[in-house]
């Protein structure tokens, strides 16, 4: 049975046992303490909370999910991955253990002709908490279980909470006997690789006050109403009724494992460490076409890391099987989304932006990797010089922190050349680095309990009405205060508060549209203004701001009235995104995809995917071509539609967004079309003219450009314009010829330049004799001390300090240079072979000389050059250069 038919039936089951059917949430998790989903549940979370009432009583979903704390154990056994899809059945205060548990023996055991799966009911076993009478007799008693196949167990095993202060409960987990050959026999307590758990019934009852860890929480009593959540992981259940041994068996990871076995040349099953490197690929490629396909895009911290990591593993390990510097990525998400396209269609869709992102990253990973090599290489000769046999694991440590280095990789390499790294010491380091990550995380979990006080005031206010679409301003209630993320009754002059009202004209920030600002008026005469709007929750806007005048008081009637101006300003500059985001599809094609937007009063930037730079020349197009539409004065028109039709429309749905199933449409004549909550012109003549100020690269295949609207585009041109005519005049040269005469200025400016470099050069190296003349005998050596005059670059330091040396032939030698090139001192100490020979290092006797300089510096030991920020110091330098010689 294939992976989506898996899918098909569960869903289906529930949804003619009346379950609303919800569609999988995205990766990137609403939840604050979270990166991305990584259980069934998660999207639930806030109605098991009680922060926010459930539309439906009884859900069904498959879920996408993201795990990464175990991501190094990926490959190495066939029970790890990264990405896994949960199916789930929820119920919030309506059944219980008396259902649940009946519901799920019924779709396990029918037969597939009834849509069921068909498991021998003689090869299930269950456990549920050592406590839990009632959920044993359900088994035994209504289900006919037999007593010795249901199995107790400990906290450890059978019980659930959410890591946090909320419902928890006991739990039932049901297994299936994979048979003598996969194990011993005694159930799941005796042997879980035989015993195989598919699915577990979480039993929500109790509220629990505080959780120190899985195993050790209060109770404070039961819950109000019980709660039902479920999980079947699909991966696990689809290994199963296909007949093989674990998930990267499974049709959708083997679609992927088996390609890269081929693109490589090598075979699954034969080689232990390349089984290891193809189940690595299989998930990872995975895993990040599902993530780029719900609008992560690569970065060097958060869910982005997590993606970047994840790709660059897959990287490494292709490498690894003999793929060298060949790209296989792209063949390699083409199967992910053929694999999971059937049960997520949006994949097939998004086809052309996904693979954008994904061989950008290659690419710059292939590169990283060679500059990453080259700084190995470093690091091994420093080490060898050293005459030691290991690498630092700090030096690891940096390679993998700073440049993407694999430790992996390093490990290998090392051994290459005959060399360890210091394991303990780059592990060390990395613990440091994740309880740092942990401590922030545990940081961001204490914002539940304002998210809870939240909740309270969306269930007591409802979901709050926009007006904003056709009004400015707008009378409500004042719902609710909240001060310090408290909720308070009243709130004085001059104290910083947030406000809930029942309707409100004022947009939150979304959808890359900054937040109105404005005053709100209350009836008791206090005044509010309002600086930011936010949606912390669905349904939920809070104005935040201060107290400018009277007392605040909750319940209050209120007159909301925002900024008009900057309103007009932001939405010219909204309408002016969409348009120039159509405008680069039509130059780059459909895989120029949006991947983020600013839309400010008066300009605004937009990024979306790109392989490469946009040429100057596409940039131009692209502006004349928005320009040319905006003197067509078209109409704009916003319109909502159930999703599917407003896709069916042509409405492009922007990455990273999460759309419900009523959608609002806006059009921009025939032109554009998109799905948008923000605010626009009424018609595209408004904007006046946009303005395109440049573009440049924010990430790995993600450019970024910068744009001005209406006015603020007219003054940029008039000052271009003014710039345009003064240069002109003081170079006495019409303006169409400027390019060309500045051309020419820059060019013999810039030989001028290397003349005059030529020249002090000379100079400099024309009084090398005359040092090399001077020498004086310190302890034996030939010593030299030169300041050079101000002006001379560090390069030319460097060559009068070989120079002179190669002066001193036969005998012991130091040449010390000093200058001061560009405000800060430069000294640059060359040592002769037989001044080595003597136990003098170059490297050594610059650091005396840049610490008196108040810097450092380092090098060779025949060479070895210095800085600092105390240019009046170079004479103590200097001597201090000659005394560490003369003490040798």
């Amino acid at each position: 049975m294939e992976s989506a038919e898996i899918a098909r039936r569960f869903l289906r089951f529930f949804e003619e046992r009346g379950h609303e059917v919800v569609p999988s949430a995205s990766l990137i998790a609403e939840d604050p303490t979270l990166l991305l989903v990584n259980a069934g549940m998660v999207p639930f979370k806030p109605y098991f909370l009680g922060q926010r009432k459930p539309p439906y009583q009884r859900a069904t979903s498959v879920q996408k999910c993201i795990r990464t704390p175990d991501i190094d154990e990926v490959g190495k056994t066939t029970r790890h991955a990264t990405f896994f899809q949960m199916l789930g059945n929820f119920s919030f205060g309506d059944y219980f253990k008396e259902l649940a548990i009946p519901y799920a023996w019924e779709l396990l055991t029918s037969s597939e002709a009834d849509g069921g799966f068909g498991f021998p009911e003689d090869r299930l076993w269950a456990t549920v908490y050592q406590d839990d009478d009632e959920a044993f007799s359900i088994w035994r008693d209504k289900v006919g279980l037999p007593e010795e196949r249901i199995q107790r167990r400990g906290l450890a095993d059978n019980y659930w909470n959410m890591g946090v202060p909320g419902p928890g409960g006991p739990c039932s987990e049901i297994y299936y006997d994979r048979g003598p050959e996969y194990g011993k026999e005694g159930g799941p307590v005796a042997d879980e690789d035989r015993y195989l758990e598919v699915w577990n019934l979480v039993f929500m009852q109790y509220q629990l006050s505080t959780v120190r860890s899985k195993v050790d929480f209060d109770v404070q009593g039961p819950l109000p109403a019980k709660n039902i959540d479920t999980g079947m992981g699909l991966e696990r259940m689809a290994a199963i009724l296909q007949g093989v041994d674990n998930i990267y068996e499974v049709d959708t990871m083997w679609r992927i494992l088996d390609l890269a076995a081929d693109l490589t040349k090598t075979k699954y099953g034969r080689d232990t460490r390349n089984d290891v490197s193809l189940r690595v690929v299989a998930d990872h490629m995975r895993s990040g076409t599902m993530m780029v396909g719900d609008g992560v895009v690569p970065s060097n911290e958060g869910r982005g890391y997590v993606l970047r990591r994840i790709l660059r593993r897959s990287i490494r390990h292709l490498r690894l099987l003999g793929a060298g510097d060949e790209r296989y990525l792209h063949e390699l998400t083409d199967a992910a989304i053929e694999g999971m396209g059937e049960t997520f269609p949006s994949l097939r869709a998004d086809a052309a932006h996904i693979h954008t992102v994904i061989d950008a990253e290659e690419q710059s990973f292939l590169a990283t990797l060679r500059t990453g090599t080259a700084i190995f290489d470093a690091s091994v000769e420093e080490t060898k010089r050293r005459k030691d046999t290991v690498v630092s694991g700090a030096q690891a440590f940096t390679l993998h922190d700073t440049y993407g280095f694999p430790i992996d990789l390093t490990l290998e390499m090392a051994a290459e050349q005959g060399l360890s790294v210091d394991e303990t010491e780059f592990r060390r380091l990395m613990d440091e680095q994740r309880q740092r990550a942990k401590a922030d995380a545990a940081a961001k979990k204490t914002g539940n309990l304002d998210v809870s006080v939240l909740g309270e005031m969306l269930e007591r206010a409802g979901t709050v009405t926009f007006t904003g679409y056709d009004a400015v301003e707008a009378e409500a209630r004042v719902v609710g205060l909240l001060v310090g993320g408290a909720n308070v009754p009243s709130a004085g002059e001059g104290t910083e508060v947030e406000v809930v009202l029942d309707r409100t004209p004022f947009y939150a920030e979304g959808g890359g549209q900054l937040a109105d600002q404005g005053t709100i008026k209350l009836s008791s005469g206090a005044e509010i203004e309002v600086l930011d709007v936010q949606t912390p929750l669905t349904g939920l806007v809070v104005h935040r701001g201060r107290v400018r005048r009277g007392e605040a008081q909750a319940g209050d009637t209120a007159f909301a009235q925002i900024d008009v101006e900057r309103r007009r300003a932001i939405s010219r500059s909204h309408t002016a995104t969409h348009m120039v985001h159509r405008g680069f599809r039509n130059a780059l094609g459909e895989s120029a995809a949006q991947a983020g937007s600013e839309n400010a009063p008066g300009r605004f930037r937009f990024d979306f995917t790109a392989a490469g730079a946009v040429p100057p020349s596409v940039l131009r197009d692209v502006e004349a071509e928005v320009n040319a539409t905006l003197i067509d004065d078209l109409g704009v028109h916003a319109s909502v539609h159930p999703i599917d039709e407003a896709r069916k429309m042509g409405a492009l749905a922007l990455f990273g967004e999460k759309y419900g199933s009523e959608v609002r449409v806006v059009e921009i004549g025939d032109y554009s079309r998109e799905l948008c909550g923000g605010t626009h012109v009424a018609r595209s003549g408004q904007l006046g003219l946009i303005k395109v100020l440049g573009e440049q690269s924010i990430g790995a295949g993600v450019r970024r450009v910068e744009a001005l609207v209406g006015i603020d585009a007219f003054k940029f041109l008039a000052r271009e314009n003014v710039l345009v005519a003064q240069l002109a005049e003081q170079l006495k040269t019409p303006r169409e010829d400027l390019p060309e005469r500045v051309s020419g200025l820059v060019t013999r400016l810039r030989e001028a330049e290397k003349e005059l470099e030529r020249i002090r050069s000379r100079q400099v190296l024309e009084i090398a004799g005359e040092l090399a003349g001077g020498a004086q005998d310190v302890g034996g050596v030939a010593f030299v001390s030169h300041r050079a005059p101000g002006g001379v670059g560090a390069d030319d330091l460097r060559r009068l300090a070989v120079d002179v040396r190669g002066r001193l032939t036969g005998r012991p030698s130091v040449v010390i240079v000093a200058g001061v090139p560009k405000d800060r001192p430069v000294v640059v100490v060359a040592v002769s072979d037989e001044g080595r020979a003597r136990g003098l290092r170059a490297g050594a006797l610059v650091g005396v000389a840049a610490k008196a300089l108040g810097g450092g510096g380092g090098g060779k030991d025949d060479l070895a050059q210095g800085g600092g920020a105390n240019p009046e110091a170079i004479g103590e330098a200097l001597a201090a250069v000659r005394r560490a010689v003369g003490s040798q």
